[in-house]
């Protein structure tokens, strides 16, 4: 897949260090990796972005950004306030379409979740990922509250007639409690996708070495990983 969008069932749940696993894996398998940020928000001028905290933890990954600003909301909102022109998905996906005829793959990080909106006429990273004909990977929570949120993208993917690659756990429990165990079934039975991988709780804390090592071990190998949804919920599950 040239190109796979990568979205959230919200805010928090580890999409950003789950896109630097997925660049991790794929570039330690020989693959040329790009990162396209539709929109950052909450970020000064100075600040390290997403596809900055992305190239940090993966590695040699070229890191894009369209727009920045600094209020901590919506892309749409956010740039209504700071009097800034919105990004538009037509736009997201021209640069994604210029980064996929020079890179093996381009991972195209949303902000927040499907249809967080960039722009006044509800453009958003679905839209995007529809211009592009991509896939989209889902990052999910593991606890309670995260089989509504999931079938809700799951659902809207489908009423869209786009790809739903598959699920990552953005942040896996060290204690995991009993909802999170349950959901490791759950979740690809309300979604009708299957589980692509787990990531440790703290993943991103990690020096960048251990991480780009550790990466391949928390996604199944149609993310270039070595991870095994099988195994991984026979010891987890209840």
């Amino acid at each position: 897949m040239p190109v796979l969008v990568i979205t959230g069932t919200g805010t928090e749940v580890g999409k950003t260090v789950a896109t630097a696993a997925v660049a991790a894996a794929a570039l330690a398998s020989g693959r040329s990796v790009a990162v396209l940020k539709a929109a950052q928000t909450g970020v000064r001028p100075d600040e390290a972005g997403d596809a900055d905290e992305v190239a940090r933890l993966a590695g040699a990954v070229t890191a894009t950004e369209l727009a920045r600003y600094p209020e901590p909301l919506a892309p749409a909102t956010a740039a209504r306030r700071a009097g800034r022109a919105p990004v538009h998905p037509h736009e997201v996906a021209e640069a994604a379409a210029k980064l996929a005829a020079e890179h093996d793959l381009v991972l195209v990080e949303g902000a927040g979740g499907l249809l967080v909106r960039f722009d006044a006429a509800g453009g958003t990273v679905a839209d995007a990922a529809g211009l592009l004909a991509a896939p989209v990977l889902v990052v999910a929570s593991a606890g309670l509250g995260t089989l509504n949120t999931t079938e809700l993208t799951a659902r809207e993917l489908r009423t869209r007639g786009l790809g739903l690659a598959g699920i990552v756990i953005g942040s896996w429990p060290d204690a995991p409690d009993l909802a999170s165990r349950c959901n490791l079934a759950d979740l690809p039975d309300v979604s009708g996708a299957p589980l692509l991988g787990a990531l440790p709780a703290g993943a991103g804390s990690l020096d960048p070495a251990d991480f780009r090592a550790a990466a391949p071990g928390w996604l199944a190998p149609r993310l270039d990983g070595t991870w095994d949804a099988e195994a991984f919920v026979k010891r987890e599950a209840p």
